[in-house]
């Protein structure tokens, strides 16, 4: 079922009256009834497939696994055949997911991407769309719809000229093109905005418009290679909810790519975490947050409190770690366990109390002070010195009765065991 088609089904089912995309689905279900789907079927695409068997357009796709819809295997890239930029990757994404790929700047996410989107090729190893391979598949005729940061629509054209342009090459009648960059407008709610030209639009407008333009040809896989960052902060955090509700609205294969730690576990099924090349960890966003399975995540994703001790005792899964200053802290052993391994145990700072009297006996309590107390509205931010450390921060909600914490008090703070988790010491 083409994407358009999927938005006709749901919105048509859709009992919401006043849903937040309720109305253009609508107004597009009852109008767009006898709209073609199915744009692999022209006559360039049946040529194309007809010279090269690895091109199958989506009844192949169609009958590969959901699980590995795009799939990575043994992958490698070196762009100067020494260092590897990426490093021997396995990753499946499934049929419908929003898999983002978050990492610092160098870390081989947006390789990765553009090696999907045939901007890049792999120097060894195998990445196929539908169980097909694509690694010598021109960008052009892997039916793959992009969006860049910069949003990439062509000046000299009216924004319904833009959406039309890849139904042109497609070979798309007049009025089916005509049809389809209507359809597509109203789904991002521009639908009065054909006639315009991209300069006389807001950057949240040419952002929905290059989002538009990659969705109008139905393609299986969307890529977007940090599409929010030249927006502003409000408008961004507008914009990711907007993009959340599309995928779910049309269930189209979704590989983000950003640096941005919110954005991705606002908007994702699932996150992999790269760094120097590998994935750390590919997760769901609360799994990944709340329990990290090395350093490296722990510190990338969100807020993080990290002590340095030693581990002085182990018992089934669990681990007794001696910081700095003799304090003694119980953690769950994660990827470091042995007596005598350096560790760093990790706590996030909306799990550690200032009133210990809440947490029971077996909690771990260690002695503070307070360095800094932060305002931040809806919450409290202070930073104190533990174990030797002044960058322990925890964070409070702004609620009645909630006590602001003085610089130079001293107390007894406190957390539940399971909530700290014992991971391995990075090289100094």
């Amino acid at each position: 079922m083409g994407l358009f088609a999927k938005a006709k089904r749901i919105a048509a089912s859709d009992p919401r009256p006043n849903g937040e995309w309720s109305s253009p689905w609508g107004n597009w279900a009852h109008q767009h009834r006898g709209l073609v789907i199915g744009l692999t079927d022209d006559a360039n695409d049946t040529a194309a497939a007809q010279h090269n068997p690895a091109i199958s357009g989506k009844e192949s796709m169609a009958k590969s696994t959901d699980e590995g819809f795009v799939k990575f295997t043994n992958v490698q890239k070196s762009y100067d055949g020494k260092v590897l930029v990426v490093k021997d990757l396995n990753m499946s994404i499934a049929r419908g997911e929003f898999l983002t790929m978050l990492g610092p700047s160098g870390s081989g996410k947006t390789t990765c991407l553009m090696m999907v989107a045939g901007f890049e090729t792999a120097t060894s190893g195998s990445i196929t769309l539908g169980g097909q391979p694509i690694n010598h598949i021109p960008p052009h005729k892997r039916g793959i719809g992009m969006v860049f940061q910069n949003y990439a629509l062509f000046p000299h054209m009216t924004v319904a000229e833009n959406l039309a342009f890849p139904l042109q090459v497609r070979g798309m009648s007049k009025p089916q093109q005509k049809e389809r960059v209507k359809a597509a407008l109203d789904m991002v709610q521009m639908g009065e905005f054909g006639n315009r030209r991209p300069a006389q639009l807001s950057g949240g407008q040419q952002q929905r418009i290059a989002l538009a333009r990659a969705l109008v040809f139905e393609p299986e896989v969307v890529l977007m290679d940090e599409p929010l960052g030249a927006l502003d902060k409000q408008l961004r955090e507008h914009m990711q909810f907007e993009i959340k509700h599309l995928h779910e609205r049309l269930g189209v294969t979704v590989v983000y790519v950003t640096h941005d730690q919110t954005e991705a576990l606002t908007m994702s099924d699932n996150v992999a975490v790269f760094n120097d090349g590998v994935v750390q960890q590919l997760a769901a966003p609360d799994h990944l947050y709340e329990k990290p399975e090395n350093s490296f995540v722990a510190q990338f994703i969100g807020e993080n409190n990290s002590l340095a001790g030693k581990i002085t005792k182990a018992v089934g899964g669990n681990v007794e770690v001696t910081l700095a200053d003799g304090s003694v802290v119980n953690a769950i052993a994660v990827n470091a366990s042995q007596p005598g391994e350096d560790t760093l145990i990790s706590i996030r700072p909306e799990r550690v109390l200032t009133d210990v009297s809440l947490l029971p006996s077996e909690a771990t309590h260690v002695e503070a002070e307070v360095v800094e107390f932060i305002y931040m509205g809806d919450i409290f931010r202070t930073r104190l010195n533990v174990a030797g450390d002044s960058n322990f921060v925890v964070k409070s909600r702004n609620t009645p009765g909630q006590e602001r914490l003085q610089i130079g008090q001293k107390l007894t703070i406190g957390w539940h065991r399971e909530d700290c988790r014992a991971l391995d010491m990075p090289p100094s």
